[in-house]
């Protein structure tokens, strides 16, 4: 079999919760060999988040598939030892650690270069190793307050966190993308290097839009729902047999086309409220009362065949079980089995595949499922 990327990178990551395992999970996809350490007994906490999947957690099942299990108790010298052997052989060394403690363990990241020089180090951290926060609780929604997010989401009436953990999973992509880069820099210097990736670094810069738009525009952008700050029509509308239809209609031929050929209504296109794009998001609450008119008449399959002729981006308002039997999925057979300590589960391939080379979807392993064979293994080299 043609093997993967990544086949013959070990790393070795003291992950838990979502962000760090995120990024190794993805390691994994790409054949890297990830042994994962964890407490003994309850193991990573985000196994105990919630039992919905045979009775195992979504966050855990969804994050490390792929991986080995290897329990220690990083406060015993012997254990310590052995994570030196295992950093020692490795390539990469993820953790997600309070800041400090990897370097109270004997585990920070100038010891383990000098133990390993070509070692990749890669610190995740709420706010970084520095600064009057450095020490702070940094859960998703903490950061995603902290951050901003939360101040441009959500409805006019209120505010509202992301329905997914935002902060973590763009930590987890900035440490997997430099995990990668760092690989790769290694094959031209033969060194390792060390990563710092912090969750308010990562949010903050995917809040560069928003930040943007208020330190010039004066204002921040308004907490329209599902519609856009600063483009009309955009958003979420309702169809005369009650679906939800989402229209994205971002420029002047697009709003004349939506107006000939959707409303039916090409004069409208001229209608001074609407002619522009600010006086279309100015007089928001009137478009969206033509366009109601309109849509209220309609079934979701006679609107769409409109929406096709005049071109105009849209999409249906799905729910989860929608999602999972998404047309488009199902068309590019994204969706397979995993195995798992209850029993297989239904798994989504990777974002990242190759040609000709077989994804990997190998098991989620058990707390320390893997310990004896990984430390054996240890102890034979």
């Amino acid at each position: 079999m043609t093997t993967l990327p990544l086949t013959g990178i070990t790393v070795v990551s003291c992950e838990q919760a979502v962000a760090a395992p995120f990024a190794t999970r993805q390691l994994a996809d790409l054949g890297a060999r990830v042994i994962k350490i964890e407490r003994p007994g309850a193991g990573d906490f985000a196994r105990g988040y919630d039992e919905t999947v045979l009775g195992q957690s979504s966050h855990f099942v969804w994050l490390n598939r792929s991986k080995e299990s290897v329990a220690l108790d990083l406060k015993d010298p012997a254990a310590i030892e052995d994570m030196h052997a295992l950093i020692a052989g490795a390539d990469v060394f993820v953790q997600n650690f309070a800041p400090g403690a990897a370097e109270r363990l004997g585990l920070g990241a100038a010891a383990l270069r000098e133990l390993n020089p070509r070692l990749i180090t890669c610190s995740i951290s709420g706010y970084g190793s520095s600064g009057p926060y450095r020490d702070a609780k940094a859960y998703d929604l903490l950061i995603q307050s902290e951050a901003g997010l939360v101040s441009v989401t959500g409805s006019e009436e209120a505010p509202a966190k992301s329905g997914i953990p935002a902060a973590d999973i763009g930590a987890g992509m900035y440490a997997f993308s430099g995990i990668l880069s760092a690989l790769y820099d290694r094959e031209r210097t033969g060194e390792g290097t060390d990563l710092e990736i912090s969750l308010f670094d990562s949010l903050v810069e995917w809040m560069g839009y928003p930040l943007y738009y208020s330190e010039y525009g004066g204002t921040p952008p308004a907490r329209t729902g599902t519609s856009h700050a600063a483009i009309a029509p955009y958003g979420a509308f309702t169809v005369g047999d009650g679906s939800e239809v989402v229209l994205s209609v971002q420029n002047q031929r697009e709003w004349e086309s939506f107006c000939r050929c959707v409303l039916r209504q090409p004069e409208l296109a001229a209608d001074s409220r609407f002619e522009t794009g600010s006086a279309r998001v100015a007089n928001r609450k009137q478009l969206h009362d033509e366009i109601d008119a309109v849509f209220s008449t309609l079934t979701v399959e006679e609107l769409e065949t409109r929406l096709e002729e005049g071109k105009i981006a849209h999409a249906r308002q799905r729910t989860l079980p929608e999602v999972a039997d998404h047309p488009q999925l199902t068309a590019r057979q994204r969706l397979t089995t995993v195995e798992s300590p209850a029993g297989p589960i239904t798994a989504i391939l990777p974002v990242i595949t190759f040609p000709g080379r077989a994804p990997r979807m190998d098991p989620i392993p058990a707390v320390g499922q893997h310990t004896d064979a990984v430390l054996n293994e240890l102890r034979t080299r």
